[in-house]
């Protein structure tokens, strides 16, 4: 049995715990990375708009496009992380995701702005199957609460660090040299990954054995699992709908400047990443005191749900840092309920079938990465307001809040058959 905290499912030996905790560590700066580099385009938007003459649908058109090739590939990236070397699948996946992000502060047009934005979402697409296999690998199911709690926090600073460096990277120097800039010191993070992360031989993320292996439509074939594919998909619309049109929001509807809009853009990020993992700390702890998994993780995953739809009113009323503080205080919701249900998810599935599982969960959720940017754009060209942008993602959540409710049963490791044949 896995001790708590260690690196590894290897039956032959067993990784530090203090390695399992730098590869951790690494991880939360490449999640810091990943959603700095998937914003930069929001930052730039209400700049680069104006200078490549694209309207409101065009820009949400390619601020979805990443969603496509990241939502796509999503099946690919979970099979890749459980059947394949982690160390390789997330390095490679990071240089593609890198160069496209530079590449971005070259472009001349729409076209060439989307071909490179479909690139970074197949980069980024192998992140979240690595993640939940190392976490499904190297830490019991009482102590996957803060591992998963802090890739989250990386993945709420990533944005409020992208969104007040890059709106003043954007408003001194232009939105091309914001990307030259994040690609570029990007890959210097590969280096500490190539010393530090795990090898095949080090953790479980040896090629396993397909024999052992769930497929892919013994996961489908679960109701449990749909809960956590729909419930995923709620949030993911409300996230990336803020995500993706937060900046254009306090520029366009707000009325700040770019510079303003850095800080204020930035303040719920950081609200969200200190609730992650503090919501992650804390039920680990109520779990190891007794609590039932099930009643902790899901207490978490429905409030923060719930919760979130505070973002309405922030579309209502009048005074900016009102408006601000609400969707600080939904974004504090979001991190309640990312603090958890990646535990839930790695807790059914796991380790033989953590990468699929969360392949097809970021597939399903991530539906919504590409609905959420292009719906906005088509309700704020064609009403003139952000009321209706804002209340559509808040009904989706309390949807998603019931899905995980009634639809995901006893949080509990699942007994796959055996298989006599290969797995996918």
């Amino acid at each position: 049995m896995t001790n708590p905290g260690t690196a590894t499912v290897s039956s032959a030996e067993s990784t530090p715990v203090w390695r399992g905790w730098i590869v951790i560590v690494l991880l939360f700066f490449a999640a810091i990375i990943n959603y700095i580099d998937r914003g930069s385009l929001s930052v730039a938007a209400p700049q680069l708009s104006k200078q490549l003459s694209l309207t409101p649908p065009q820009v949400g058109l390619v601020l979805s496009a990443f969603f496509w090739t990241y939502t796509v590939f999503q099946l690919l990236a979970g099979w890749l992380a459980d059947r394949f070397a982690v160390f390789w699948v997330f390095a490679i996946g990071f240089v593609i995701w890198s160069l496209a992000t530079l590449g971005s502060g070259l472009v001349s047009g729409l076209t060439s702005l989307f071909i490179l934005r479909l690139f970074l979402g197949a980069g980024e697409s192998v992140a979240f199957p690595c993640y939940s296999k190392v976490i499904a690998a190297g830490f019991s199911p009482d102590n996957r609460g803060l591992p998963n709690s802090l890739l989250d926090a990386g993945t709420k600073l990533g944005p409020a660090i992208g969104t007040l460096v890059g709106a003043a990277l954007v408003a001194s120097y232009g939105w091309r040299i914001q990307f030259l800039a994040l690609g570029g010191v990007s890959l210097l993070w590969l280096v500490p990954w190539l010393i530090w992360a795990p090898r095949p031989k080090q953790t479980s993320e040896e090629p396993e054995s397909a024999a052992g292996s769930p497929t892919f439509l013994d996961i489908l074939v679960r109701k449990d699992a749909w809960g956590t594919f729909l419930g995923n998909a709620s949030y993911t619309y409300s996230y990336y709908f803020l995500l993706t049109w937060l900046p254009s929001y306090l520029v366009n509807e707000r009325h700040v400047s770019l510079r303003d809009m850095g800080v204020l853009g930035s303040i719920p990020f950081f609200g969200a990443a200190v609730s992650a993992v503090t919501c992650g700390w804390i039920s680990d702890r109520w779990i190891r005191r007794g609590g039932s998994p099930t009643r902790v993780r899901k207490t978490f995953v429905v409030s923060g749900l719930l919760l979130s739809v505070i973002m309405v009113p922030a579309a209502l009323v009048r005074d900016i840092h009102v408006s601000v503080f609400l969707l600080s205080v939904a974004y504090v919701a979001f991190g309640m309920f990312a603090s958890n249900h990646w535990a839930i998810t790695q807790t059914l599935a796991g380790t033989a079938a953590a990468g699929r599982w969360t392949g097809l969960k970021n597939t399903v959720g991530n539906l919504s990465g590409i609905v959420a940017p292009i719906a906005t754009g088509v309700i704020v060209g064609r009403t003139g307001s952000y009321f209706w942008a804002f209340l559509s993602p808040a009904i989706i959540a309390v949807l998603g809040a019931c899905c995980y409710l009634f639809m995901v049963g006893p949080v509990a490791p699942v007994v796959w058959r055996e298989k006599k044949s290969l797995a996918i």
